[in-house]
């Protein structure tokens, strides 16, 4: 079984022995790699949330339940980030900067799906959109290489593309819209 506290001890090893996100991809390979351990150390996904697990400047853990059909609109971390799924999937688009665009847009630059036992790291200058695809809500963990509550980062607006601070009422917005849409389904069926 996940046990978190174990899990967190071997994120902050990882860090200190290597400050880039090789070592802590493998903390995080190694423990999505049992879905049921995760689930049970955890508890089953029952709403769309951002669970924060460990919080510290040089390290943030988080368990990141996406709701179903759940888009987060582009971001950057600014810092380096794994991502390990422990059930359901999420979509990445790549995104990067125009060259010498006044406006701070961006452009798709690739995609990647990822599904349960699967674990990505991120570069820290990676700007990406994050969707659920499925009907089901999703489950991650991810480690950051900092602190990801303090960091000032950006988030571009999805239709014209165009670079602004990141709003986190927004996005909590968007955690709080999906959790209702779920709720209605279920009540529904």
């Amino acid at each position: 079984m996940f046990d978190l506290e174990r899990f967190t001890e071997d994120c902050r090893a990882a860090v200190r022995a290597d400050p880039t996100h090789r070592a802590t991809r493998e903390v995080v390979a190694r423990a999505v790699s049992d879905p049921a351990g995760v689930l049970a150390g955890l508890g089953e996904p029952r709403r769309a949330e951002v669970q924060k697990l460990y919080h510290a400047p040089d390290l943030t853990i988080l368990n990141v339940v996406w709701g179903p059909g759940m888009t987060v609109r582009p971001h950057n971390h600014l810092m380096w980030a794994v991502i390990g799924i422990y059930t359901g999937r999420e979509n990445n688009i790549w995104w990067r900067r125009l060259p010498a665009d006044a406006g701070a847009r961006i452009e798709a630059a690739g995609a990647k799906s990822l599904g349960e036992r699967e674990t990505e790291p991120l570069g820290r200058d990676i700007i990406h959109t994050v969707t659920n695809p499925l009907d089901r809500l999703t489950g991650a963990i991810h480690v950051y290489g900092g602190d990801f509550f303090a960091t000032p980062r950006s988030e571009w607006d999805p239709e014209t593309l165009v670079e602004a601070p990141f709003d986190v009422q927004t996005t909590m917005r968007l955690f709080e819209e999906a959790n209702a849409a779920y709720e209605a389904r279920m009540r529904a069926s």
